[in-house]
């Protein structure tokens, strides 16, 4: 049995799930929170498989001091040996480990040694929000899970096919180098699971298809997919270029922060605060979530409407843009909170590729159902797909393959 435990580690806070791969069964997963903080929280849920039992997960909450990651996964091996399943029965094979920022140095999933954790610390000048928290993680697994093999998985690695013409900025190019200014791209882990299983599912070769993928939560990015390579991502430097986001900005003339600094006084923090915290959907409308912001656009309200409005010319214009790139397009899929569970976005993001021939049946789009469906009518050009993302089971599978072949 194939059994992986995946983390995805922050700075005061980690995920994790147990999954055994033979079957790409959830065992269990969790939350420990508020690590450093008077008052930390470990939720952890245990899969039912009991075919008398209605629930899928039996929830376990407790609080109490996190003082650190070490601590926290102390509290999470706890809760396994308490509420199970048996870590001793479901033996993990290996820890796979969610980590934001690998830069230009890794473009495959990696086993963590200390060169590798050296690496990463020194690219979280790239990603100060999220490497510092996965490389905490990362060190507290290990001292938890010393005799296991460690593999990280980056987030920007998908996109390490793109071209010098897609991810270069038109800056000066030596002081680009020096400090290693490109487009790196993020949610990679996502498009590369969407892309792999859109292909499956519609039983056509993942090198046949010309592939949009619009990754639409919280972060949103949209990445063109030509023979299942990344050749065109939304995201760039850090996870703040593209799309308008649930806070954050998406892409501004640079001359706006100029002119913040100069004639709104606005200091370099306060505009990284504003433009990645303030920004987007929230501050358009004051709200970041999206299922407010459609209830008062139903509803009427002028400021809701002019915000969806901007969001939707957004992902209008990165569809005609990447579509251009790829030189016409098969298939394309919605993902993510957002793109898997608003009809409203995605009709809207698609009511002007009629001349392309995509079609989109309106009955499938409002159609609540799990798993990957149609969502285009049966004679639309394109196909048009809703594939529920599963970033986790990507990490497993890709810590699997590393020890495999180790």
């Amino acid at each position: 049995m194939s059994v992986v435990l995946v983390v995805n580690s922050g700075s005061s806070s980690f995920k994790y799930q147990l999954l055994e791969l033979d079957t790409e069964r959830v065992l269990a997963s969790g939350l420990v929170e508020r690590i450093g903080e008077e008052n930390g929280r470990v939720i952890h849920k245990v899969a039912l498989t009991a075919p008398e039992s209605t629930a899928t997960n039996a929830e376990y909450t407790r609080e109490l001091p996190i003082p650190d990651h070490t601590a926290g996964f102390r509290e999470m091996l706890s809760a396994f040996a308490e509420y199970g399943p048996s870590l001793q029965e479901n033996a993990p094979i290996a820890v796979g480990h969610r980590v934001v920022h690998g830069g230009a140095r890794f473009f495959e999933p990696t086993l963590v040694t200390p060169l590798v954790e050296i690496n990463i610390d020194e690219l979280a000048v790239l990603a100060p929000l999220h490497n510092p928290g996965a490389l905490q993680g990362i060190r507290a697994a290990k001292d938890a899970f010393g005799d296991l093999p460690h593999v990280a998985v980056f987030d920007t690695a998908f996109h390490q096919s793109l071209s010098p013409a897609a991810y270069t900025y038109a800056i000066d190019k030596e002081l680009a180098e020096a400090h290693r200014i490109r487009r790196y791209g993020f949610h990679g882990t996502s498009h590369k699971f969407v892309s792999e299983a859109a292909a499956a599912f519609l039983e056509r070769p993942l090198g046949e298809l010309k592939q949009l993928i619009f990754h639409l939560g919280n972060g949103a990015s949209v990445t063109a997919v030509d023979g299942g390579r990344s050749v065109e991502t939304s995201m760039g430097l850090t996870p703040l270029e593209g799309l308008v986001m649930g806070t954050r900005s998406g892409d501004l003339d640079p001359a706006v922060i100029f002119h913040l600094a100069r004639r709104g006084g606005l200091s370099i923090n306060e505009l990284d605060e504003l433009l990645n915290k303030k920004s987007g959907i929230l501050g358009l409308t004051g709200a970041a979530d999206m299922r407010d912001v459609e209830d008062r656009v139903e509803a009427g309200e002028p400021e809701a409407v002019a915000a969806f409005d901007v969001y939707l010319h957004r992902l209008r214009a990165y569809a005609g843009a990447y579509i251009a790139q790829l030189g016409g397009v098969d298939v394309i899929s919605f993902t993510a909170g957002v793109g898997e569970n608003s009809p409203l976005v995605r009709a809207g993001a698609l009511a002007t590729l009629g001349f392309l021939g995509v079609q989109i049946d309106a009955e499938r789009n409002e159609t609540r159902a799990r798993g990957i469906r149609v969502i285009s009518t049966d004679d639309s050009a394109v196909t048009v797909l809703i594939v529920p993302t599963n970033e986790e089971l990507e990490i497993a599978r890709q810590t699997l393959a590393v020890v495999e072949s180790l």
